[in-house]
């Protein structure tokens, strides 16, 4: 059987006492590629950068390697995001942005952790918790948090667009996961996030056998959330008539603060969007937006090291511009699952689950668990406004048999 897998792994280790080294990896079944950077550790300045393709599936792929010098010299601070996506993955490739996203976000947390450990050879008994509090109180430097912090250790996350955000308690309540009767033993079941072939280049299944396995295994229903994909109400009527089956339209879309699902909107974004402006966007057209996976290769630490928690977590600027978070994923480690459930708790953020499939044997690992029967895409966006759902691990729970293995059905290039 044809197998998917996609692994973003990012190490960082100290060259000398002034200098991280780290290198990062980012490869599936459709590219490979690597890079290594070299970074100050007091100014957090990126030194030195370089980078190789192992694997691609187009020309311009390799063209991209020389953008990435254009990035020496940056300071890893608020602005390293939007700067790495400008200058990297516009001019050259998204791909390459990504990575160096994760490799700077390692870096700052890493030095944080250096520091300390310098600190405590003159002061063993303090705590990295109190490192943090002197730095933050003895005025940050450039890059010491990640996202930036004010003299009390508090994020300062972007303000959100004028005219564009409204206030959270008004689209949120309290608690994420709404405990309440559901109107059979299994409620109504979707899973939120599929990939197809050829719509997602990186997925192995058609939507024809994504769907039959769906309505094989009692999901009742799915959204193909294809990347930077539109699907049209035709087609999608048609798969629901042949099949017989509730299918929703959805969008994965690369933003310059990781992978969004947005529904509701009929715009063609290609390349890399702020996530600012596919917020207004999303609004503008009465839509929702879920950040997919939001922890994913973020952990390369562990939490007690950095003192990394989820309320810190929470701080990231992206949650102020998100209307719930995908805490199933079936791409990423129950660890990082595990986190995005607790920040989007901590938040107050309602908390949804898909499988994340580009494979038939994958959908439905995970889904989201509706209190409401919902047959048309109306009806998901008022039951995705109502919060009243909860993240569900389907094919664990029902305890469904594997789909007996059969040839691939289509091969992804």
């Amino acid at each position: 059987m044809l197998k998917f897998a996609r692994n973003k792994v990012v190490s960082v280790a100290r060259k000398d006492r002034d200098t991280l080294s780290i290198h990062g990896i980012l490869d599936d079944d459709i590219y490979g590629l690597e890079v290594d950077l070299c970074v100050g550790i007091k100014d957090l300045q990126i030194l030195s950068i370089a980078g190789k393709w192992n694997r691609h599936t187009t020309p311009e792929c390799p063209s991209a390697i020389p953008y990435l010098q254009e990035a020496r010299g940056f300071h890893i601070d608020e602005e390293i995001g939007s700067k790495l996506n400008k200058i990297v993955g516009r001019k050259g490739c998204r791909h390459f942005a990504n990575i160096l996203n994760e490799c700077c976000y390692a870096a700052a947390e890493a030095a944080k952790v250096v520091r300390w450990e310098d600190a405590k050879a003159a002061r063993p008994d303090l705590s990295f918790e109190g490192f943090l509090k002197e730095e933050a109180a003895g005025g940050a430097q450039v890059g010491d948090s990640w996202p930036p912090s004010d003299q009390a250790g508090n994020a300062s996350p972007s303000p959100p667009p004028p005219h564009v955000e409204v206030p959270r308690e008004e689209r949120h309540g309290s608690n994420p996961f709404p405990a309440r009767p559901e109107p059979s033993s299994n409620g109504f079941v979707i899973d939120l996030h599929v990939h197809t072939f050829p719509a997602s280049p990186c997925s192995s299944a058609s939507a024809d056998s994504l769907i039959e396995e769906a309505r094989r295994i009692g999901l009742n229903g799915i959204c193909l959330t294809d990347h930077n994909h539109v699907w049209t109400p035709e087609k999608v009527e048609e798969l629901r008539q042949r099949h017989g089956f509730p299918i929703f339209r959805g969008n994965e879309i690369t933003t310059d603060q990781g992978d969004m699902l947005v529904f509701g909107l009929e715009r063609d974004v290609r390349g890399i969007i702020k996530l600012q402006d596919l917020r207004r966007e999303v609004l503008a057209a009465g839509g929702f937006l879920i950040v997919a996976h939001p922890f994913r290769g973020f952990l390369t630490f562990s939490g007690e090291q950095l003192g990394l928690t989820p309320e810190k977590a929470a701080r990231r600027p992206l949650f102020q511009f998100v209307d719930a978070v995908e805490v199933l994923n079936g791409k990423v480690t129950a660890k990082e699952n595990g986190f995005a459930s607790s920040v989007a708790a901590s938040l107050g953020l309602p908390a949804t689950g898909g499988s994340d499939a580009h494979e038939v044997s994958e959908v439905g690992t995970y889904a989201t668990r509706f209190f409401g029967e919902i047959r048309t895409e109306a009806e998901l966006m008022r039951a995705l406004k109502s919060k009243e759902y909860v993240p569900v691990a389907f094919r664990r729970e029902t305890g469904v048999p594997a789909r007996e293995n059969r040839p691939a059905e289509v091969q992804a290039s």
